[in-house]
């Protein structure tokens, strides 16, 4: 049985500095752009990077893919689409489509994030309030 999907859309503008001298956007900029609809699915879902801090976790990334099919220029509203991949490993996956104003799909990606407790440690299990957010969301059983 497929998973409920658990997504997030947000949109950003095109600023001048993250394009080349033909006013394209620079490939590398399309991480950060990851990183912004991470950060709007998180506020909304109430998993933000602040929300795990609290709870005494990082989550660095351990693995990000990107796929450029379009590019973007200056100026344009461009549409993130951020929709959670739920594992049953201690892990959080994102993936994101990236749409210009003429919806047309521009790259595509993924991400993965680990656990990591504020001593240091790696942890291998569903931290409570990751698993609490879970059952919260509707992907996890009671």
């Amino acid at each position: 049985m497929p998973s409920k999907e658990i997504s997030f859309v947000s949109k950003i503008r095109i600023r001048f500095v993250e394009t080349d001298p033909l006013g394209i956007v620079w490939h590398g900029n399309y991480i950060q752009y990851f990183e912004d609809g991470r950060e709007a699915f998180g506020r909304h879902h109430g998993i933000s990077y602040l929300d795990q801090k609290d709870k005494g976790f990082t989550t660095p990334i351990v693995k990000s893919t990107c796929e450029h099919k379009l590019p973007l220029r200056y100026g344009d509203v461009a549409t993130i689409k951020t929709i959670f991949v739920d594992s049953p490993a201690a892990k959080m996956i994102f993936k994101y489509e990236i749409y210009n104003p003429k919806e047309q799909l521009v790259c595509t990606g993924e991400t993965v994030q680990v656990f990591v407790h504020q001593d240091g440690d790696l942890w291998l299990t569903l931290p409570e309030f990751f698993e609490e957010w879970k059952q919260k969301v509707g992907l996890l059983n009671e």
